[in-house]
C-alpha cells in the first residue's frame, strides 16, 4: 500500500480531477452498483454530505436505534444538515427495524405543523449492534417500505464490505433501492484515510460542491486514493477477520465472559463495569472501546490468529491476578 501511494499518478482533484482518485471512484461505484461516487476524507463527512442534500431544514429522518449517524457523528445531521432525527426500534433483530415500522410514518398527520418525514437512513453492518448484517431480501423490503412512504433512502455502508463477505453476496446486492450510500476504505480494509459517497451522477455533482463547502477537497488526492485501490483488492481477506472475531468470542466465552456470537468482525461483551474492565485490560496490553454500554473488540487485517490467542492469554492472566 505504501508503495502504491508513492508511485501514484496524481493531478489536482480540486480543479479537474486526479486520475488515480477518479479510478478509485469509478471502481467503487461499479462495486456498489451506483452511477458514480466521490472520495471524501471520512465516513462522517460522507454521511453529512448525503443528509445535507437529502434534507430540508426541519425534515425528520429515520434511523435504527444506535445508528452511527445518531450517536457518533456529534449531532452533525441536526446541526449542519438541519434534520430532526428519529430513532427506530429494532424489532427485526439487533440494528434492524421492520418495514411495517417504516411504513407507519406515512400514516401521520398531514397538518402543516406536523413533522415532515423524508428520509430513511439504514446502516449495514450496524456498528453498535455488534456488526450485524441486513440480508439482501430484508434490505430490499426496508427500501421498498421507504419508497411506499415517499421517503428517500441513504445507506451508511461504512462496513458494507463486511456485510457482503458475511452474507456471501456482492456489495451491490445490499444497495438495491437506495438513493445514496457511504462506505469506508479504512475500516477493515486498511487504507489510512478515506471514504466514498455514491449515488447518481447528479447527486455526485452536488456532493462534490458540498465536499468543497465542508473543506474536504484535496489536491494530489491520488496519493490517498492509491491506498484505497489496494484496499479494494483485499475484500476476500475480510473472511479471515470474521473467523478471528469468532475465535475471540469463543475464547472469551470459555473464560466466563458474556459475549454475543459475532456475525462479522465486531465482538461485544457485557461486563459489570465497562470503565474498570477497560483499565484492567489496558494493564495487560489489550485495548477495546466502550460501545452502547458494552465492551467492543474489533478484528481487522493487522490482527492475526496468533494475536487473538495472545489477547486471550493476557485477558485470562489479568482476571486471575
Amino acid at each position: 500500500m505504501s508503495a502504491a501511494m508513492a508511485a501514484a499518478e496524481v493531478g489536482d482533484d480540486v480543479l479537474d480531477h486526479d486520475p488515480t482518485m477518479r479510478a478509485l471512484e469509478t471502481r467503487t461505484a461499479q462495486l456498489l452498483g451506483t452511477s458514480d461516487s466521490l472520495w471524501v476524507p471520512s465516513g462522517t463527512m460522507g454521511n453529512l454530505i448525503a443528509l445535507s442534500l437529502h434534507l430540508r431544514r426541519g425534515d425528520r429522518f429515520l434511523a435504527p436505534r444506535g445508528a452511527h449517524v445518531l450517536t457518533h457523528e456529534l449531532g452533525s445531521a441536526a446541526w449542519l444538515a438541519g434534520g430532526m432525527p428519529e430513532a427506530l426500534a429494532c424489532a427485526a433483530g439487533p440494528g434492524r427495524p421492520t418495514p411495517e415500522l417504516v411504513r407507519s410514518y406515512n400514516d401521520e398527520s398531514s397538518r402543516y405543523d406536523a413533522l415532515r418525514t423524508t428520509l430513511l437512513c439504514l446502516e449495514n453492518t450496524h456498528n453498535a449492534a455488534g456488526g450485524t448484517a441486513i440480508p439482501p431480501d430484508e434490505h430490499a423490503r426496508l427500501a421498498a417500505a421507504a419508497r411506499d412512504s415517499g421517503l428517500r433512502v441513504h445507506l451508511d455502508g461504512a462496513r458494507i464490505w463486511h456485510a457482503a463477505a458475511a452474507l456471501g453476496v456482492p456489495p451491490a446486492a445490499l444497495t438495491v433501492g437506495v438513493d445514496t450510500v457511504q462506505t469506508c476504505l479504512s475500516k477493515g480494509l486498511g487504507a489510512p484515510v478515506g471514504s466514498v459517497v455514491a449515488g447518481s451522477a447528479e447527486f455526485v455533482a452536488e456532493a462534490r460542491r458540498m465536499r468543497k463547502m465542508l473543506g474536504g477537497g484535496v489536491r494530489q488526492g491520488g496519493v490517498l486514493a492509491a491506498a484505497g485501490i489496494v484496499a479494494l483488492d483485499r475484500l476476500e481477506a475480510l473472511a479471515e477477520d470474521h473467523d478471528n472475531a469468532a475465535r475471540l468470542a469463543r475464547g472469551l466465552t470459555e473464560l466466563g465472559w458474556e459475549v454475543d456470537t459475532p456475525q462479522t468482525n465486531i465482538v461485544l461483551a457485557t461486563v459489570p463495569d465497562t470503565s474498570r474492565t477497560l483499565e484492567r485490560l489496558r494493564a495487560v496490553g489489550v485495548l477495546g472501546v466502550p460501545m452502547a454500554g458494552r465492551l467492543r473488540f474489533v478484528t481487522h487485517r493487522d490482527v492475526t490468529t496468533d494475536d487473538v490467542d495472545e489477547a486471550l492469554r493476557r485477558i485470562d492472566s489479568g482476571q486471575n491476578r
